[in-house]
C-alpha cells in the first residue's frame, strides 16, 4: 500500500511540472504540496486519517505559496484572529 502511494505521489510530481504556466502555478503548488503530505505521511508510516490529512494541508500549503509567489503578497497575522496582507 505504501509502495503504491509512493508511486502514485512521484508520478503526480513529475506531471504537475509539466503544467507549470502562470494561469496554472496554484494548481501545480497545490500538486506539489499534496505530494510532499502523501510522502511525509506514508515516511512516517501514518494511519489513513492522517494520511488524508497531510496531503489536503500539503495542497492548501502549495496554493498559499504559489498564490503568493505570483502576487508578490504575503498575509500575516495580526494575532486577533485577522490578517493584513502586504509585500512578501
Amino acid at each position: 500500500m505504501t509502495r503504491n502511494l509512493i508511486l502514485a505521489s512521484l508520478a503526480s510530481l513529475t506531471l504537475a511540472g509539466c503544467i507549470d504556466t502562470t494561469d496554472n502555478r496554484e494548481l501545480t503548488g497545490a500538486a506539489l504540496g499534496a505530494g510532499a503530505g502523501l510522502l511525509g505521511a506514508a515516511a512516517f508510516d501514518a494511519n489513513a486519517g492522517w494520511t488524508v490529512l497531510s496531503t489536503l494541508a500539503g495542497a492548501a500549503a502549495g496554493t498559499l505559496i504559489a498564490r503568493n509567489t505570483r502576487t508578490d503578497q504575503c498575509a500575516y497575522s495580526n494575532g486577533d484572529g485577522t490578517y493584513r496582507t502586504v509585500p512578501c
